[in-house]
């Protein structure tokens, strides 16, 4: 019998003496599920409600004749509503709403509640000013985290200072500076302000004042200045976390000088800290986590650090700290995470690490560390993170590594290790359990594969650290990267586990491949390339279920590529050049998908996507004779046959030397083509350093049939040689050539500015997945191909060019557009956005969304171009897109472009629009279009609300495009975005106020921050 309750919940009897009611973690569902509770007169004496962990949706009633309730909790539910009036709620005091959705301003909805205790609105829609709470009340936990309240920090908090003991204001909008009086709040224990925009200095006399303070947490602001060596008067403090802020200077010497000192976590990461680490932090005797990276610490770690026997967490990576890594750490017993990275060690492995049995992460990657890998580190059984990569390492791999019954991700690349890769690192595969990681954050950069950057990539700590800040890793890494990934770190399988990284490439390894590296299913990434391996590729690789990119380039191998590798559906990338290979490239996926330079430079090596196999050079001794007869009749048959055959082949060798010489015909008339337009083109558009040869080989990867035979050479001969002539627009992308075909059709041929952050598989995956995108308000993409260094796309060519050459260059394009061509260029605009993010598998974030990548074809009909075009670096979200598009709608109301001086001054055009609502609507809009038909301005009206809610600075109330399509189909029914004109603000062809179209947008002149 199911335990818990489902569904709706009916009335139980006997409620009008009911107390107290608790049904949280069922199933309760639904919009009116609990209405029942709420209506009047049915709990007179309820005091305790909690509907805890429910799929509650819908509004929430109005909580009238509620005089007794002094518990309620309707947290992680998906209540979304206005936040509600507690007017009557007299008696309330814990009062938990945490994780629902909603939203607008609290204001003065809690104010009357004199007996409240505790309030939690975390993870809501909230926005506003921060709550007014009455003061002299008893309140003592305030948790607002995680809304959209706004503004400066409120006086009207440091009211409640006399009993208030945790206040949480992290992930919010709160500007300025701290206030003053904010240090009365002399009993408070926990501080959160995190994730705010809040500013100026570092504020000590402050915090000087909050003497019971237990955590204090100012992450990811923008603080300045120095630390003072008097917060070692904040005797009681367990957390103190500056990171991401500004804050520069020495580490104080001073921070734990007073011998009652509680600091158990230190976090200083991501700011401009300088000079050494202080020896002083010895003492921090209770410290359990230090994180001092990225910062510009120099010196050597002080071994006074190894008496911190409570200590977890040692992550110091990013820095410019050298010297040795000190052997003293083996008496830190409780160490899980050592983070080194990217810093200047020398010196070796000390080999009593293996003393610290907790050891779960450790990371020295690019230091310059030598020796050997000390073989005792097989006996660190939670050790699930070994990164040693680009040190000077020497000597064997110790088999001991595999005695790790933890060990998840191997990375040595870039050493000088010898000897042949032992076949014991394997031997926990199928054994390894699951939950062990201690669930730190991390980014995985993956490496471009250039020449200077070695590697698969780089898994690194990440936590408190923007994201970018990555930047910063160049400076110290010579890789530029193609993909970011986040997240924390967790294993990836329940059950039968092995390692999911392995990474042994750029050293000197030889020998062959271990059989036993094909039974570690989850391995996900395997490079072995650059070494000096020899032997087949064994068989049982093809028991790798689960890789995805498979590298073992630049070695010895040879034998025939194993058909085993055919069931290797996940490989998303395999690098087997520069071997001794023989035989036919498997014909069957994944191998068909592959570039040819993934194969090249094996001698013996022959197939697709290589040249051809010649015929085979078997032999036999034919049928055994039985008759005279048989034989006589048998020879015959052979001699007709070669006879035949001699014909065949001769015909074949003139028709040969006919194509022949029609081909050097074409060469060389080629050769002097391209001499010639590259001497009289200019700029790096003829630059393409190919012989002709080279350009009638390389051919177009198409998605249309009519170009299944068009080659590089066809599009340079199309444009002129890519002669400026031919030149017909210039974007963020690259420059866009119209090319007119022999057979008398017209394409656009963009040639991309060169991107080094990304690998030419991936460019190939790409294109493949958006030249299947087909919709009529998309700009279809036909082809693509490589020449060089250079990519080129091959679009279906736009009549009538850009929505922005139309709308503002009449002279250039001759077009005026009258309102239904605005409205219909709006629509199709949308339709096509909207089927990008909604219809695409995966979603397509455009990114770039403006009026230039607007086109319009004959038919006026809106063609959005340039869609997936940004590969994925960072996090970004369709909101994004939203405000753009309506920034786009606006340049359509408007007829005025988004940024120009001479209409805005420092403004643009979505704070000039804001600034004219405040006054007479009507004047934004495009004079010729009131002039064409003056009924138009409630149509115009409308649009522009359209506009104005895509343009909200709050991205989650952005509608989405799928809705931004149905406002459109109100308006053309005829039933508008309202039902009455007044409800928009029209008053008398003005607009009365700004909120009527909810404008709440930011005038700053880029619009790229509300992506």
């Amino acid at each position: 019998m199911d335990p818990f309750v489902k569904g709706a919940v009916s009335r139980p009897s006997g409620s009008s003496s009911l107390q107290a009611l608790d049904l949280s973690y069922n199933n309760i569902s639904g919009e009116n599920a609990i209405s029942w509770i709420f209506s009047s007169g049915f709990f007179p004496k309820l005091q305790h409600l909690s509907l805890k962990g429910n799929k509650i949706s819908g509004g929430l009633p109005e909580l009238f004749n509620f005089k007794n309730l002094a518990y309620l909790d309707l947290s992680i539910n998906n209540v979304s509503a206005n936040f509600p009036s507690f007017a009557d709620c007299s008696s309330l005091e814990h009062l938990d709403l945490s994780s629902n959705n909603f939203n607008g301003s609290v204001e003065n909805s809690l104010s009357t509640c004199n007996k409240l205790r505790f309030v939690n609105l975390t993870n809501n829609r909230l926005t506003g000013p921060v709550p007014r709470l009455p003061g002299g009340v008893g309140i003592q936990f305030l948790y607002l985290q995680e809304n959209d309240f706004q503004g400066v920090f409120p006086d009207s908090l440091t009211d409640l200072c006399t009993t208030l003991l945790e206040l949480d204001l992290s992930y919010n909008n709160f500007t300025g500076a701290l206030p003053e009086n904010l240090g009365s709040c002399s009993g408070l224990e926990i501080l959160d302000i995190s994730a705010n925009n809040f500013s100026g200095e570092f504020p000590v006399e402050i915090f000087m004042k909050l003497s019971s303070l237990k955590s204090l947490v100012l992450s990811f602001n923008n603080f300045v200045g120095g630390l003072p060596d008097s917060l070692s008067n904040l005797v009681s403090l367990e957390t103190l976390d500056v990171s991401s802020n500004n804050i520069s200077g020495l580490i104080p010497y001073g921070l734990c000088q007073d011998p009652r000192n509680s600091l158990k976590v230190l976090y200083l990461q991501n700011n401009m800290f300088t000079g050494p680490i202080p020896d002083s932090l010895s003492n921090c005797s209770h410290l359990e986590s230090l994180d001092l990276s990225f910062n510009y610490l120099n010196g050597t770690i002080p071994p006074s650090l190894g008496s911190l026997t409570k200590l977890r967490d040692v992550i110091m990576w990013l820095n410019q700290l050298h010297g040795e890594i000190p052997s003293e750490f083996m008496y830190l017993q409780s160490l899980e995470n050592l983070i080194l990275d990217f810093n200047d060690f020398s010196g070796s492995i000390p080999a009593s690490l293996s003393n610290c049995s907790n050891l779960n992460w450790i990371s020295l990657s690019n230091n310059q560390l030598s020796g050997e890998i000390p073989s005792s580190l097989g006996q660190l059984a939670n050790l699930a993170i070994l990164k040693l990569g680009n040190n000077s390492l020497s000597g064997k791999i110790p088999s001991e590594l595999g005695d790790c019954r933890s060990l998840l991700w191997l990375d040595l690349n870039t050493n000088f290790l010898n000897g042949s890769i032992p076949f014991g690192l394997f031997k926990q595969s199928g054994n390894i359990a699951a939950a062990v990681l201690t669930g730190k954050r991390y980014v995985y950069i993956k490496n471009d594969g250039s020449k200077q950057c070695h590697g698969a990539g780089n898994l690194l700590e990440f936590g408190g650290i923007r994201q970018e800040q990555l930047n910063r890793i160049s400076t110290r890494h010579p890789c530029n990267f193609t993909r970011v990934y986040r997240g924390i770190t967790q294993p990836t399988f329940n059950h039968n586990g092995s390692m999911i990284f392995l990474d042994l490439s750029h050293n000197n390894l030889n020998g062959s491949i271990p059989k036993e590296l094909g039974s570690m299913f989850y391995l996900s990434i395997l490079n072995m390339g650059h070494n000096d391996l020899s032997g087949p590729i064994p068989q049982e690789l093809g028991g790798l279920k689960s890789v995805a990119i498979l590298d073992l380039s630049y070695n010895r191998l040879n034998g025939t590529i194993p058909q085993s590798l055919t069931s290797l559906t996940l490989l998303g990338d395999i690098d087997l050049s520069n071997n001794d290979l023989s035989g036919t490239i498997p014909e069957s996926a994944p191998f068909d998908t592959f570039p040819d330079y993934r194969f090249v430079n094996n001698s013996g090596l022959c197939g697709y996507p290589l040249p051809t196999c010649g015929p085979g050079l078997g032999s036999g001794s034919g049928p055994h004779p039985k008759s005279r007869r048989r034989q006589a009749s048998l020879a015959g048959s052979v001699a007709m046959g070669l006879l035949f055959s001699l014909f065949c082949i001769f015909g074949l060798i003139i028709v040969a030397v006919e194509t022949k010489k029609r081909r050097k015909k074409k060469e060389a008339a080629l050769e002097a083509y391209m001499e010639n337009h590259s001497n009289s083109a200019t700029g790096p558009h003829s630059n393409w350093k190919l012989s002709a040869r080279e350009a009638l080989s390389i051919n177009l990867a198409t998605f249309e049939k009519p170009l299944r035979k068009l080659t590089f050479a066809d599009l340079l001969e199309a444009t002129n040689g890519f002669h400026n002539d031919s030149l017909i627009g210039s974007g963020g992308f690259g420059d866009v050539y119209k090319a007119q075909l022999k057979d008398g059709s017209v394409v656009a041929i963009k040639k991309l500015i060169h991107v080094s952050g990304q690998g030419d598989r991936e460019f190939t995956a790409e294109m493949e997945t958006i030249g299947k995108i087909k919709h009529r308000n998309l700009v279809p993409l036909l082809g693509y191909c490589r020449v060089g260094e250079e990519r080129l796309l091959v679009y279906e060519y736009m009549k009538y060019g850009s929505l922005e050459d139309v709308l503002h260059d009449r002279k250039k394009t001759g077009i005026k557009l009258n309102w239904p061509s605005r409205r219909k260029i709006a629509i199709g605009s949308a339709r096509g956005l909207a089927f990008l993010h909604h219809n695409c598998i995966p979603h397509i974030i455009h990114r770039d969304m403006k009026s230039s990548n607007v086109l319009l074809d004959e038919n006026l009909e809106a063609r959005v171009s340039d869609f997936g075009m940004y590969y994925q670096s960072f996090r970004c979200s369709t909101k994004g897109d939203v405000y753009s598009y309506g920034v786009v709608l606006l340049e359509l109301l408007t007829g005025r472009q988004p940024t120009d001086s001479a209409d805005f001054g420092d403004n643009n055009l979505v704070g000039w629009v804001k600034q004219h609502a405040k006054m007479r609507i009507s004047d934004v809009f495009d004079p010729e279009l009131i002039k064409e038909d003056p009924s138009l301005e409630i149509e115009l009206l409308q649009h522009l609300k359209v506009a104005c809610a895509c343009l909200d600075d709050r991205p989650w109330k952005r509608p989405t495009m799928i809705q931004v399509m149905a406002m459109f189909k109100e308006i053309q029914a005829g039933s508008g975005i309202d039902s009455t004109a007044s409800s928009i603000g029209i008053d008398e062809g003005g607009f009365s106020a700004v909120e009527g179209v909810e404008m709440s947008i930011k005038e700053g002149n880029e619009f790229s921050k509300h992506l």
